[in-house]
């Protein structure tokens, strides 16, 4: 009687990492892109516009332009374009030319909607707590949708991404850093309880981009 042969299960090596499939990024429409920044910047104005309306100030470039603008007879609009012009050699050696003219044309744009706001809504007496946890939540919620268009509002923003990419740092870790030298600049133009407002404010506002703006997590381009 002929011997029996065993058979045998061929045992499948499990897929290294680089044949796992990457999930792919769904890159945004130029109609997407329009919008977005549009919504964006006006969110952001909107913002800055509450804190312009109670003195209060905020981080970055941004507040940076409301000191000034408390300090100078120029507008706000002005004045933030003119301090985020020396940012945009940064931007282009370190980000691209893409990069850079997004974020130009997203800060032309917040100085467009800085005076219509200040127009519509006229005088604003709004209590300075207020005002801080408003307009930089909504200053938050502005910028996560700029980066998300591969945009910013220069200054900063700029550094602040750069050091996300190359350091693997949050951005809004920081943008909270680079935001104190600011603040304790506001204490030369405003009183202690507005800077200390302020600087409650500008915590809570990098809390937001250092929660929802994590290497990785967002895939749309």
């Amino acid at each position: 009687m002929p011997a029996q042969t065993a058979t045998s299960t061929p045992v499948t090596a499990p897929p290294n990492a680089a044949e796992i499939r990457q999930p792919t990024a769904v890159p945004h429409t130029r109609t997407e892109d329009v919008l977005g920044l549009l919504t964006g910047t006006f969110v952001v104005s909107l913002g800055l516009h509450l804190l312009k309306s109670s003195q209060i100030v905020t981080g970055g470039t941004a507040g940076l332009s409301l000191l000034l603008s408390y300090g100078l007879p120029v507008p706000f609009g002005v004045l933030f374009l003119l301090v985020n012009l020396p940012f945009m050699a940064l931007a282009v050696a370190k980000k691209g030319r893409r990069f850079a003219v997004r974020s130009l044309i997203s800060i032309a744009l917040v100085s467009a909607f800085a005076p219509l706001h200040a127009q519509l809504f006229g005088a604003l007496h709004l209590p300075q707590v207020y005002a801080a946890v408003s307009g930089n939540l909504l200053i938050g919620i502005g910028l996560l949708i700029v980066f998300r268009h591969d945009s910013s509002l220069g200054g900063f923003n700029v550094v602040a991404l750069i050091a996300q990419e190359r350091l693997r740092w949050r951005a809004g870790y920081v943008q909270m850093a680079l935001d104190v030298l600011v603040i304790i600049a506001a204490l030369l133009v405003v009183s202690p309880i507005a800077v200390v407002i302020s600087a409650l404010g500008a915590v809570l506002l990098n809390g937001v981009l250092a929660l929802n703006h994590r290497p990785g997590r967002y895939l749309g381009a």
